[in-house]
Parts: structure tokens; sequence; C-alpha cells
């Protein structure tokens, strides 16, 4: 397609020396947020998530899901391992195995990508290349795959996360204290970002939302968390903000689609 050169020349001049410390940067991120935080961080994606597919369907601000879920699909992984593994023998020999099977399938990925940028318009015309043919032809069922893997890893990590939750408190009433501030909070996130979803459009509005979802979540923490909990939230902003500068020229793209 002519009209979309320059969006395929963006996507090429992408900062390949980041790319192999992407997943580098997530998993140390990740391995310092305790569990609690990225249990809120599921949930609070998860909620959000839900919000936008029933009141968008599969318009673009749905589509953007899919690269805005990074850093809480990384948070909701850990959680659902972590929960998986507790009290399990060598779990964290299994944590460390699971971010080197994560870091190899980023590293094929991003080899899959750099093939695609490259040689993709060649090779599809030429059909010569069983990357590329397949691509082709089976293209067009990728978003399906992913959104059917997110779906299934959400879902997981969703019952973790509650239970990983619910696991510090001692009585009922405490958990009502915590919860009943929890769910108002992250109601008035989603209705927030869903009105600046609809008023603007772009790079900024997202790290706008970034910043008053974990806003939220810190002024939520300073009252019913912990002070390891506030700190915890601060690292998850850096690692939000990586995510959304690593899924910048995709995020372009996808605006103006």
């Amino acid at each position: 397609d002519p009209e979309r050169q320059a969006e395929k020349e963006a996507i090429r001049a992408q900062r390949w020396v980041l790319e192999p410390l992407h997943a580098v940067v997530l998993t140390g991120v990740l391995a310092l947020v305790g569990s609690r935080v990225a249990a809120l961080v599921v949930l609070e994606f998860s909620l959000r998530a839900v919000s936008t597919v029933l009141s968008h369907g599969k318009d673009a601000h749905s589509s953007q899901l899919y690269l805005l879920c990074q850093y809480s699909l990384g948070c909701g992984v850990s959680c659902g391992l972590s929960f998986l593994l507790e009290g399990a023998p060598h779990a964290t020999c299994n944590l460390a195995l699971a971010a080197g099977l994560a870091g190899l399938l980023a590293t094929y990925a991003r080899r899959l990508a750099r093939h695609v940028c490259t040689l993709y318009e060649l090779h599809s015309r030429a059909r010569y290349c069983g990357v590329c043919i397949l691509l082709l032809a089976a293209g067009h069922g990728i978003p399906r795959l992913l959104r059917n893997a997110l779906a299934v890893t959400f879902a997981v990590a969703d019952l973790a996360a509650v239970a990983l939750i619910n696991r510090d408190f001692l009585s009922t009433a405490e958990a009502i204290r915590f919860w009943t501030p929890l769910t108002i909070c992250y109601t008035l996130l989603v209705i927030y970002m869903q009105e600046e979803l609809r008023q603007s459009a772009g790079g900024r509005a997202v790290y706008q939302t970034v910043l008053v979802r974990m806003g939220g979540l810190f002024i939520l923490l300073l009252t019913v968390g912990r002070w390891t909990d506030v700190l915890h939230v601060l690292v998850s902003l850096l690692g939000e903000l990586w995510c959304l500068l690593r899924a910048g020229v995709m995020l372009e793209a996808c605006w103006r689609q």
C-alpha cells in the first residue's frame, strides 16, 4: 500500500539497540514489583479492558489494548506464577526459567519483525519464503489468537491476584476496608479514561492516563497499603512508561488507522 510506506519506514527505523534490552529491563522491573501491586495492576487493566471492549467493540480503541497491555500482562504472568508456584520446591528457579523462556520468545519475535520489515514485500510477491507465505495466508488470524491467549492469561491472573491480595487479611472487616475504596477508585479511573479516549487520541493522552492511574493507586496505597507497596507503585510507573516508549511507533500507526 503506497499510502502506508511512511508507517513501514517508521517501524523499520525503531531503535534496534533498545530492543534486546526490553525483555531484560521488563524482567528486572517485574522482579522488583511486589505481588500486591502487581495484582492491583492486573485487576485495574482487566476492568479497563472489559470496559473498553464493551464501549467500543472492535474499533481502534480496542485494538490499542494489544499494545497497552504489555506491562499488565507481565504483572499477570508474574502473579499467576507466584500463586501457582507458592510453596513449591525450587520456585525461584522456576520463575527464572519462565523469564528465560520469555526472553527467548522475545528474541524470535524480534527476528520475525525484522524479517517482515525488510523482506515481506519481496517474498510475498515471489512466494518462495515459507514465513512470508504463512503470514500472507494466515496473518488475519493473529489478532484472534492474541485475543484468546490474553483472555486466558488474564482470567488466570485475575483469580491469582484476588487470592494474593486476600491472603494478607486476617478478617472480613479488614478485607472490606481495603476492597471498598479500591473498587471506588478503579471505577472512577475507568470512567475518567473512557472520557479521555473519546475526547482525544495520541501519545499524550496515553501518558496522561498512565500518570493518573498510577497516581490514584499511589494515593490509595498511602491510605490502606504499606510503605513497600508505595515504592512498588513507583517501580510500576517506570515499567509502564518503558513499555509505552517501546510501543510508541505501533500506537501511532494504530491511531492513524
